[in-house]
């Protein structure tokens, strides 16, 4: 069983996943992607989102990840 609380994520077994928001730009400024993902920590949602990013071929583009109380844990201008 899994519980959403406040972009936090909580599994039956206690641990608490918070939810990141990685967003990557054209240099026009429009968004090329815009998806959200689950992570343990801003070390592990840094890590997760650079594979993303490298997975989909964005990880020269402009991008940013976003932690749900709002600092950056990832950002490529």
């Amino acid at each position: 069983m899994t519980k959403v609380i406040n972009e936090y994520l909580f599994t039956q077994g206690g641990t608490a996943m918070k939810t990141y928001y990685l967003t990557v730009f054209e240099k026009d400024g429009s968004n090329v992607l815009d998806e959200s993902f689950q992570a343990e920590s801003d070390d592990q949602a840094k890590k997760i989102g650079a594979e993303k990013l490298a997975e989909k071929g964005f990880s020269d583009h402009t991008h940013r990840c976003v932690a749900p109380e709002g600092h950056l844990v990832l950002f490529h201008r």
